[in-house]
């Protein structure tokens, strides 16, 4: 289940560019590593993020773990409506399932992502 539109990180978050803003989710590998998602930690409107970097949490019944913006830019939107249905993640991860929205600073850096053929690649040789 990978999204050709979009564009992939090493730690198996997915962007996908409309114009200068970019959505940011967990793919579907992450949440399924993850199991039953339970709560999702996201930053806030206004906050900066850089890529690779960490911004926000998610909560699953295994563990916690960190999803990594993967691209720079302000939050410009998050997803209220994980609240309370933190299952989307789970059944819709690129869909409904998205985490939060980023203004770019630099769209040079999708460059550094995967597209969907070289992430299936990568996903191939983890095993």
């Amino acid at each position: 289940m990978i999204a050709s539109d979009l564009r992939y990180t090493e730690k198996h978050e997915w962007v996908r560019v409309d114009g200068d803003v970019a959505t940011v989710g967990i793919t579907h590998h992450a949440q399924d590593a993850l199991g039953e998602v339970v709560f999702v930690d996201l930053p806030e409107v206004g906050d900066d993020v850089a890529q690779f970097e960490q911004a926000c949490e998610v909560e699953s019944v295994k563990a916690v773990s960190e999803v990594y913006s993967p691209v720079s830019g302000r939050v410009c939107a998050v997803n209220e409506e994980l609240d309370g249905n933190e299952d989307q993640v789970n059944t819709e991860p690129y869909g409904a399932g998205w985490f939060f929205q980023v203004k770019l600073s630099n769209a040079g850096e999708l460059d550094a992502l995967m597209d969907a053929a070289a992430y299936e690649t990568y996903l191939a040789q983890q095993g």
